[in-house]
């Protein structure tokens, strides 16, 4: 399973923006920098607008799929098996 989680590196520590669901102490981690904080649609060949329209279509999704029941699906295969 992989979670990602926007955090700040600062004064030699990582400072999540949330905090991870299902994640225990001790899970390891990869911290992976990012130059900086804006996504360069030109290169990924997406307009502004096109871009609008996409978060527009995938708010109406983002209420079920950050619902507590959709952690299921988490690690998918793994409760599958204990059925």
């Amino acid at each position: 399973m992989l979670t990602a989680i926007q955090g700040i590196y600062r004064d030699g520590k990582i400072q999540l923006t949330e905090m991870p669901r299902n994640i225990y102490n001790d899970t390891p981690v990869i911290v992976t920098f990012l130059l900086s904080g804006t996504i360069d649609l030109s290169a990924r060949g997406i307009d502004e607008a096109q871009a609008a329209d996409l978060r527009a279509r995938l708010t109406t999704f983002a209420e079920e799929w950050d619902s507590p029941e959709m952690d299921v699906y988490d690690n998918y295969d793994a409760a599958k098996a204990n059925l």
